[in-house]
């Protein structure tokens, strides 16, 4: 016999029941996406390395310590996959001048890969919904793809405060950064004998990265660094406090969070995220911000931007510690079919009871009726369709209650099953 093969290490399978939720958040997130006028756009996993060199900087975690990049065995090209959605959706808008004709709302939801050590809630290959608002400058768009999440978590069941809360700070603008990275150069330098290892490699590369640095030993020395706050200038002040306007006006409590500085270079102006206590270590579930720059650091024209992304896989996980479970994954009844004179009416009742909407599981493979109704049962399916000779003799089908413990049952005539197939939906 062959040795079985097992998936790669931090890849794993979603199988039924597991992916019943997932179908469930899915479709609230359509239904969110369809709501807020955003447009969905697909684009490919694999991407030129250069575009995550160029996209997220140099001196990313990311860049630096994650990705699975290889070379094209074929032209020697470098190619990536993708680690994040944003970059990629960016050169899309490039590549095809999507913003031709107007700003675009858009979103998008897959896999993505990074190579770092799996745990609970952070896998190899992981799943994120990608949500981004492109060639819009104001901060009503900021403050409405926050209160986009909110609306996310109160379709969700998630409450706000116990089971999320949200933090936001701002970043500013280049110049402003640049003021105060010298600042923190120099905080950092007076003290270098604090600094571990990665903070040593980023002080003259990236030292905004430090701020956050999860070395327990290195926080009191992070908390007393110069505040980019401080640094502001007066628009980028008042950007900040619009969108916080709308977001007090909207009632929904948050915290200014001054060390929120997010993992990527492309940031600029708002950056948020949301938070759980749930999740031990892995507090954040979603976040976001700002990016004015990339699409032009990406070749287009200068475009402002702003999007969040969200961990499917710590998504479930918060579902699961909340107490929030998907709608039971089972059909609407189960085709008993005792024998095979019974196939062929049986199939063609149970294809017109499916064009009509009704769910239905077919018994497939034969068995005895008992057996049959035992995984009738199991299937969690409402009613039992049983195709036994005495009712194809009178031409019906007896429909059989299994879940209100009544075990009530009626006929049905086989030849109109539209007629009622919505009494098995409007029962259930």
């Amino acid at each position: 016999m062959a040795d079985k093969l097992s998936a790669v290490k931090g890849m794993n399978d979603i199988l039924p029941p597991d992916s019943a939720r997932w179908e469930w958040v899915e479709g609230k997130v359509r239904a969110l996406m369809a709501r807020y006028a955003y447009r969905n756009i697909r684009t490919p996993i694999v991407e030129p390395t250069a575009l995550f060199v160029r996209g997220l900087g140099e001196v990313t975690d990311i860049v630096e310590k994650e990705m699975y990049s290889f070379e094209d065995s074929m032209n020697g090209d470098r190619l990536t996959l993708r680690p994040e959605a944003t970059a990629g959706i960016v050169r899309a808008m490039v590549e095809h001048n999507a913003l031709y004709n107007g700003p675009l709302r858009i979103w998008t939801i897959g896999p993505m890969f990074r190579h770092e050590r799996p745990q609970k809630g952070r896998y190899r290959q992981f799943h994120q919904l990608d949500v981004e608002a492109l060639d819009y400058a104001g901060p009503d768009v900021d403050a409405e793809l926050i209160l986009m999440c909110r609306a996310l978590w109160r379709d969700l069941g998630l409450a706000e405060g116990s089971d999320v809360r949200l933090e936001i700070n701002s970043l500013g603008q280049a110049d402003e950064r640049q003021a105060h990275r010298a600042a923190l150069i120099a905080h950092f330098e007076a003290h270098a004998d604090q600094l571990d290892e990665d903070a040593r490699r980023r002080l003259h590369s990236n030292p905004l990265r430090i701020l956050d640095s999860k070395n327990p030993a290195m926080q009191a020395l992070v908390e007393a660094a110069p505040r980019l706050m401080d640094f502001l200038g007066e628009a980028s002040l008042a950007h900040f406090g619009a969108v916080r306007e709308v977001l007090d006006a909207a009632g929904l409590a948050y915290r200014v969070n001054p060390r929120l500085v997010r993992g990527m270079d492309y940031y600029n102006l708002t950056v948020f995220e949301w938070v759980t206590d749930r999740l031990g270590s892995q507090g954040t579930v979603c976040g976001g911000g700002r990016y004015d720059g990339l699409i032009e650091q990406l070749g287009g024209k200068p475009a402002p931007a702003v999007g969040w992304g969200l961990g499917l896989e710590r998504l479930m996980l918060l579902l699961e510690a909340a107490g929030i479970g998907a709608p039971a994954d089972a059909p609407d009844a189960y085709a008993v079919v005792p024998d095979a004179q019974a196939r062929l009416p049986a199939m063609a009742a149970i294809e017109a009871l499916r064009a009509a909407g009704v769910s239905v599981a077919m018994h497939a493979g034969g068995g005895s009726m008992k057996s049959q109704f035992k995984k009738a049962d199991a299937s969690g399916a409402r009613f039992a369709l049983v195709f036994g000779a005495d009712e194809l003799a009178a031409g019906e089908v007896t429909v059989k209650s299994l879940r209100d413990g009544s075990g009530a049952q009626q006929r049905r005539p086989l030849a109109a099953p539209a007629e009622w197939a919505a009494t098995l939906q409007s029962q259930a």
